[in-house]
């Protein structure tokens, strides 16, 4: 009993570990697959409870990131599925104000220590406006520019979460890029 005691006070410690250490990754790549701020918070609840029972199945074949980025993808994407037999189809446009301003894109924008209220609010509008252009990629060219820009993420690791060849996520990288560069080339005219 004291061993069991003991093993779950653990599983509790590395649990809160790796929410405290990716959570809000967790929740920001959930919300990037779904572009709902509500759909994120329960794909990401499920995620650590899928974490929690799995624990002892964590091999360590991938980074502790590219396991919670496979949980999180596989359950958004289940999560999808589910909502679409029982809904139909999830249509709608993300409007800017779903996005997460709180260390986003956004804060990079700045170029004074104490810009004007004019200045951060054109900040604000450049930094929407770039998130509506990736927010309107479609999904696969989306996801690999969101994991390597926003996450840092390799191409390898890349490859690994998403099941595919590393010269298939170069090319999607390579055309996500090109696609959002003309896009905001075309809003900035």
């Amino acid at each position: 009993m004291v061993r069991e005691v003991t093993h779950l006070d653990s599983d509790h410690q590395i649990l809160n570990k790796l929410m405290d250490e990716y959570g809000n990754d967790v929740w920001n790549y959930a919300y990037f697959l779904t572009g709902n701020r509500d759909q994120a918070d329960d794909i990401s609840q499920e995620v650590f409870i899928k974490v929690y029972q799995g624990l002892h199945t964590f091999r360590g074949d991938a980074s502790r990131k590219t396991w919670l980025f496979t949980i999180t993808r596989n359950t958004a994407f289940s999560y999808r599925r589910s909502r679409f037999f029982k809904q139909g189809l999830l249509g709608g446009r993300v409007s800017s104000l779903d996005y997460p301003v709180e260390g986003s894109s956004a804060a990079k924008y700045s170029t004074s220590t104490s810009p004007s209220a004019e200045t951060e609010v054109l900040e604000q509008q450049y930094a929407d406006a770039i998130w509506d252009i990736i927010m309107e990629l479609p999904d696969k060219f989306r996801e690999v520019l969101v994991l390597s820009l926003k996450y840092d993420m390799k191409i390898k690791e890349i490859a690994e979460l998403l099941n595919v060849s590393e010269g298939t996520v170069k090319s999607r990288l390579s055309r996500a890029k090109l696609k959002a560069q003309k896009e905001l080339r075309r809003l900035e005219e």
